[in-house]
């Protein structure tokens, strides 16, 4: 394999830009730390890319036919560097794919950026219960007092009590305004998996999904379907929103009986495996 410092003078000789990440994308890794040495004008401008290219493959060739070889068993007829392309392609070896690939990519992101469609746009107050149900309510802003209480005593009435409540956290969508949007459903659904993985590292393993309010943009990205959620592959529940329930004390009665099973499903999860 071509050493690093290798390829990239190779690619600088060429006039391809090795490109780096300069800002970290949400929830992503974070990109490992590297030294790199910062281009000389004044070698970038001596010469065109073209001889610099092929000044760097004759002192490959040089070094080559320079190495010490074995003595043939029989005399051989005295070969020559091919020319031209395949002259390139003999001396950089496994490199060539390399910059093949990075140059499409180049003429790729020159071409103008083809939108397929703006961003979802929504909110979300995302907790979870002791690190095991997870509960999401489709509005901007967290939960009051009152909703709050609400929903403490309406888990304590269905036989689920957690160690304590969790806090509510926002999630927005787009999380950076102004990217491309290639896939706008499915870019949606793989930034709030990657905030519920980043969110494992505080304890989260969610074993249910409780949704209390509706909304369409939340039923088209969660695609719930016969209390199941098949983009967090979790058990499902979908109810009245808080606000809601806070306001009318029919529609608490009316949720009792879609309660009822939580208590052993709760349990459930605390049983000893």
């Amino acid at each position: 394999m071509t050493p690093e410092p290798q390829r990239l003078q190779y690619l600088e000789a060429m006039g391809l830009t090795a490109w780096v990440a300069r800002y970290r994308l949400p929830n992503a890794l974070p990109t490992p730390e590297a030294e790199w040495a910062a281009p000389d004008p004044e070698a970038a401008t001596a010469s065109p890319p073209g001889e610099r290219l092929h000044a760097l493959l004759d002192e490959a060739a040089q070094a080559r036919d320079a190495a010490p070889r074995e003595a043939p068993a029989e005399p051989e007829p005295p070969q020559r560097a091919p020319a031209g392309p395949g002259k390139a392609r003999a001396l950089l070896g496994d490199i060539v794919p390399a910059i093949e690939a990075e140059a499409a990519a180049e003429s790729e992101a020159a071409r103008p950026v083809q939108r397929a469609g703006e961003a979802l746009r929504f909110t979300l107050q995302v907790a979870c219960l002791d690190g095991r149900w997870l509960i999401l309510l489709p509005r901007e802003a967290s939960p009051g007092a009152i909703e709050t209480r609400l929903l403490r005593h309406l888990l304590q009435a269905a036989g689920v009590v957690p160690e304590q409540m969790p806090a509510f956290e926002a999630f927005r969508w787009p999380q950076v305004e102004g990217l491309p949007v290639e896939a706008p459903l499915e870019e949606a659904r793989e930034g709030l998996q990657a905030f519920l993985a980043g969110r494992a590292r505080r304890g989260w393993v969610p074993e249910r999904l409780l949704v209390f309010g509706e909304d369409a943009v939340l039923d088209e990205l969660l695609g719930v379907v016969e209390a199941h959620c098949p983009l967090l592959a979790l058990p499902a529940w979908q109810g009245p929103a808080l606000e809601t329930l806070a306001g009318s004390a029919e529609a608490k009665r009316a949720l009792w009986p879609r309660i009822r099973d939580w208590r052993s499903a709760w349990e459930a999860g605390h049983a000893p495996g």
